[in-house]
């Protein structure tokens, strides 16, 4: 697992199947990612960057709202279960994790307990024991077409951050 850092993220056009999901019923989320290929490879549409996870809401005793997407250059007309928009610019806390996904939880507490650490604000609110994040995402950089071994998968954590007016007032 890499040190944790914080990165200035531009925007990023994205397209994506949303799904409302339990978490130990993440394959539905995860398994539209291949129609979602599809989608774009149909319409001739290239990927900007490596399949990713943005959780809008997490539960983890409950139901999560998570989105399947890929980047695009150039936001394409929404069509179906398909929707398009935009990964806020911003700053994130990342991390980058070696390993099975199911080990993600571990390096998502090194995260968070890092960023406490640090002083650090995420962009989050809790209601009613639900978080609701501006923007968390998970981005899988190995293919396991290529990579078949999941001991060995790379996967970044980023997690955008608070930013505060000089009143000290939350702008986003």
């Amino acid at each position: 697992m890499s040190e944790p850092v914080v990165v200035e993220r531009p925007e990023q056009p994205y397209v994506f199947m949303r799904r409302s999901v339990r978490m130990d019923g993440f394959g539905e989320v995860a398994d539209r990612l291949p129609e979602l290929l599809g989608w774009l490879a149909a319409r001739d549409i290239a990927v900007a960057g490596a399949p990713f996870f943005r959780f809008n809401t997490v539960d983890l005793g409950g139901v999560s709202e998570v989105e399947a997407g890929l980047p695009v250059l150039a936001p394409p007309r929404p069509e179906g279960d398909v929707g398009v928009a935009v990964l806020p610019a911003g700053r994130y806390a990342t991390l980058t994790h070696i390993g099975h996904p199911d080990q993600l939880f571990g390096a998502i507490t090194t995260l968070r307990k890092w960023a406490d650490e640090q002083g650090l604000e995420w962009d989050m609110r809790e209601v009613d024991g639900v978080e609701r994040w501006g923007c968390r995402i998970e981005t899988y950089r190995t293919d396991p077409r290529v990579q078949p071994d999941p001991a060995r998968w790379e996967t970044e954590l980023a997690f955008r951050l608070a930013d505060w007016s000089a009143d000290g007032l939350a702008t986003r």
